[in-house]
């Protein structure tokens, strides 16, 4: 059989020339393009971790800065709330200042007003009587015909004021 004699020298020439294309394949891929794939993810997987780092303190920088506003926030609330308090306390007082000067203003009028009510209540009081006396006068002498002398007539219209 002839082609079982020519299995050796074909499979021995092919034999070589596989094992000289893997060699080629072998030493380009595997020795000049492999470590430079894996130089490029290495450096990827290396530029990853940096931007998660840098991430990392960005975010906690970010945190002590938001900490920081907030505190300066809320001191600023107090102050503001300290100042209205003062302004509230000022308004309170001047208004209770202005209250009382004009509750004394008021208070003299009202005073001085009473006075003279009484004394025109008074004098009114006593032309009522003045009146009285005059006209009880007038009526006696018209029903009765009778000078009813004038301090009489007015003791009489005194009484009767005086005692309903």
């Amino acid at each position: 059989m002839p082609q079982i004699s020519q299995l050796v020298a074909t499979f021995a020439s092919q034999f070589f020339w596989l094992a000289v294309t893997f060699g080629l394949v072998f030493f380009v891929i595997g020795r000049g393009m492999v470590p430079k794939v894996q130089a490029t993810v290495d450096a990827r997987d290396q530029s990853v971790a940096d931007d998660l780092k840098a991430a990392e303190a960005a975010r906690a920088q970010a945190d002590a800065t938001e900490e920081q506003w907030r505190a300066h926030e809320n001191a600023a609330r107090e102050a503001a709330q300290k100042r209205i308090a003062e302004a509230r306390a000022k308004a309170t007082a001047a208004t209770e200042g202005k209250l009382a000067a004009a509750n004394a203003a008021n208070d003299a009028k009202l005073a001085a007003a009473e006075t003279q009510i009484a004394s025109a209540s008074a004098s009114a009081m006593t032309e009522i009587e003045t009146v009285a006396a005059e006209a009880a006068r007038d009526i006696v002498a018209r029903l009765s015909g009778v000078e009813v002398p004038v301090a009489d007539a007015q003791a009489k219209v005194k009484a009767v004021l005086a005692h309903g």
